[in-house]
């Protein structure tokens, strides 16, 4: 009779645990007859068939099990979660903290990575152009308040060598073509003789007679930095009026100050031709000086017919003029608005040493051999480096470089230049939130990062233009920072105090890049460059050194070890203990911490998810704009664009990058518009592409081979033969 009590369940409640079964129950009551059999009869086919439902054991799930059994690397004690971690969250609620939150796994940054190829760099004696001469600007017969403007206002007591050979021969009335390495003065070549000019005019140049002079640049920051050096040269010249037109600006208060007068017009080109459409008060009867800055740049940036639109205009009014072109590189769109604008022109270059030589008739392919551009002048003191450095690696490499120099390094003020307004805005959000200000902790736990002294600030084409000044001012004054921007700011801008040009993403033209780095080692100061590179556009060093460009390497290796100069970085197997040394797998375990930040940051809600997909996109496509010299280099088949989304802090590639599919059109709309199913295939074909981190992105032959024999969907025509 014991032994039947042990089988004996008291069913007058409900179903009891599964143990129950199994042990003896002091309050369990006998229960005789068919009670009894139906009791014993019910226990065993509980024995057969197993527990009920609601009787089962409540299993951990296969996830939290595995995290049970393998806790994510990097998080110390982390249990089975109470549901599984999710890559995103919505829109709106703030990351948490790192202590808080279930972290994922970060794959490893140092597996099945391209090798790094050893530099083939071959020692090339670069073009050097001397920046400062013995000569005085008292000594080319100035006005006495104009030289000493230049010395009491602008600090200078001595001339550059280009404007010791431009400013005489400008100011005997000739035209010019000015080249000369950035950074060496170019706007007071052109300023000083022009304000010596138009102060010596009889009768006296009065406000309301309007442009006597035309200055076109390229940008609206270059635009209002070369109307402030104006407007400091015409301190003593008080009824000499400058004036300025740009892009971002109103209209109607632009369209007042034309009516009022303005002597000096410096503009940009689209806005001028704006205004040469829209505006009656604005005429060119008066013009003697018209000068192009940058004029390479402006007419990279589509500004050609806009030039020509503004030559029609002045020539209408008056063709008696003096034109200057000023640039530091020459392309053959400069030689042939010299052909069309300049009469007679004196070629003016520093470097090659050609200064006062007359450019022979047509300048079209026939400029001296010092002219032309197989060679880049840099400034003496600027040292450039590059960098090799994988895909995957690039997002930590590139933070700890800016940590290494702004942080543990003091006084550095550095520009990053980026291929897109996109890539701009991620890396300023990303870099601000997990490295300036530290993630947000909702009140739970210190952040990873605590907050630091780093300055991020942006520049790009998309932004207002009230923020751009803004911008532009506060970086201009401090004495700290990291400005993140695109081309706009590789053009002509004096920064000072800039230590340090980044180039994330490799320029397209050598120009660019040569521009690019003019930013710093400026009127004979000290600079430093870098150029990032992946491994498969190592040749790039090679096409530099082609045009006489030296570059050092440095290694990832030691840009990585900044990361172990601050304990931040430790994660949680390091305790507090701070260490100095270089230790491989530290510098590597450390980076691994700051990926993860990073990736937690990201996919912290659906609008930084967001953004960075939006980032690789824009990547992309600019990627695919490299010119056809260069594409052996630049080619998105070289890319491993799982790798290439992990630097933009993307656990996995995207799938959905692609745009949707074009609506589905009759066979005459077909014909009249292939050119939207290539593109529709194309985006197909990238979709495709950017599927894994660990797929290369080039074997979906046999995809597209089965989608092409695979069975026609309903409704679909018949294939054509």
């Amino acid at each position: 009779m014991a032994a039947e009590e042990e089988l004996l369940i008291n069913v007058s409640s409900s179903p009891p645990p599964a143990s129950a079964g199994r042990r003896r129950s002091s309050e369990a009551q006998p229960v005789k007859g068919k009670q009894q059999r139906k009791a014993l009869k019910r226990t065993f086919r509980w024995l057969e068939e197993g527990m009920p439902p609601k009787q089962k054991l409540h299993l951990p799930p296969p996830q939290a099990k595995k995290w049970a059994m393998d806790p994510p690397r990097g998080v110390k004690g982390l249990g089975p979660p109470k549901s599984p971690p999710k890559n995103s969250l919505p829109e709106g609620k703030g990351s948490s903290a790192s202590s808080s939150r279930p972290s994922v796994k970060t794959s490893s940054l140092f597996r099945n990575n391209p090798e790094i190829p050893d530099l083939q760099r071959t020692p090339v004696e670069q073009v050097q152009e001397s920046v400062f001469t013995s000569d005085s600007f008292d000594q080319i017969g100035l006005h006495p308040h104009l030289a000493s403007t230049i010395t009491s206002v602008l600090g200078m007591s001595s001339m550059t060598s280009v404007q010791r050979q431009a400013i005489p021969v400008l100011m005997q009335g000739k035209d010019a073509l000015v080249r000369s390495q950035t950074g060496s003065g170019k706007t007071l070549a052109y300023g000083i003789p022009l304000i010596q000019s138009l102060q010596r005019m009889e009768p006296k140049i009065k406000r309301s007679d309007g442009p006597y002079a035309i200055v076109l640049v390229p940008t609206r920051e270059l635009a209002l930095q070369s109307f402030q050096t104006i407007q400091k040269l015409l301190k003593p010249f008080t009824w000499i009026v400058p004036g300025v037109l740009m892009g971002g600006e109103k209209k109607k208060s632009e369209k007042a100050r034309l009516r009022k007068g303005i002597n000096i017009l410096i503009a940009t080109p689209g806005r001028l031709v704006d205004h040469i459409n829209s505006t009656k008060c604005i005429h060119f009867h008066q013009v003697r000086w018209l000068i192009l800055d940058e004029a390479d740049r402006i007419l990279d940036q589509g500004f050609e017919k806009a030039v020509a639109a503004i030559l029609n205009a002045v020539n209408a009014d008056n063709e008696k003029r003096q034109n200057v072109l000023l640039s530091a590189t020459l392309t053959d769109g400069v030689a042939r608005l010299a052909d069309i604008s300049l009469r007679d022109p004196v070629c003016i270059s520093v470097a090659e040493d050609v200064g006062g030589k007359a450019c022979p008739t047509g300048v079209v392919g026939a400029l001296p051999a010092s002219m032309e551009c197989d060679g880049f002048a840099v400034p003496e003191k600027l040292q450039q480096h590059v960098a090799v450095v994988p895909s995957k690696l690039r997002l930590v490499t590139l933070a700890a470089f800016l940590l290494g120099k702004c942080k543990f390094e003091k006084c550095n003020k550095m520009i990053v230049f980026f291929s897109s307004c996109e890539q701009v805005e991620f890396h300023h959000t990303l870099f601000q939130k997990a490295l300036a200000e530290g993630p947000e902790t909702g009140g739970l736990a210190p952040p990873l990062f605590p907050p630091s002294p780093l300055k991020f600030q942006r520049l790009h084409d998309d932004m207002k233009q009230e923020e751009r000044t803004m911008i532009f001012q506060d970086f201009l004054q401090s004495k700290a920072g990291v400005l993140l921007c695109t081309d706009v700011a590789a053009r002509g801008l004096d920064l000072p105090q800039v230590t340090w040009i980044v180039q994330y993403n490799p320029p397209a033209s050598l120009a660019e890049y040569i521009h690019r780095i003019g930013r710093t080692a400026r009127i004979g100061s000290r600079g430093n460059s870098l150029l990032i590179l992946a491994p498969s556009e190592a040749e790039y060093v090679s096409v530099l050194a082609s045009h006489k460009i030296n570059v050092s390497e440095l290694k990832m290796e030691a840009i990585l070890s900044y990361l172990m100069k601050d304990n931040r970085f430790v994660g949680d197997r390091g305790g507090n203990k701070k260490l100095h040394g270089a230790d491989p797998q530290e510098v590597r375990r450390r980076a691994t911490v700051l990926q993860t930040e990073f990736e937690n940051f990201v996919h912290s809600n659906v609008g930084t998810v967001q953004r960075a997909k939006k980032a690789l996109q824009s990547f992309i496509r600019s990627y695919a704009t490299y010119p056809a010299s260069l594409k052996h280099i630049f080619h998105i088949k070289l890319l491993h664009l799982g790798h290439v989304a992990k630097s933009f802090g993307l656990r996995d590639a995207p799938k959905n990058l692609s745009t949707p599919a074009v609506p589905k059109q009759g066979k005459n709309q077909r014909k009249k518009r292939p050119d939207l199913l290539r593109k529709t295939w194309g985006n197909r074909r990238l979709a495709e592409m950017l599927q894994s981190e660990y797929s290369s992105g080039l074997g979906s032959s046999t995809s597209r081979a089965k989608r092409k024999k695979g069975p026609r969907r309903p409704g679909s025509p018949e294939p054509q033969p």
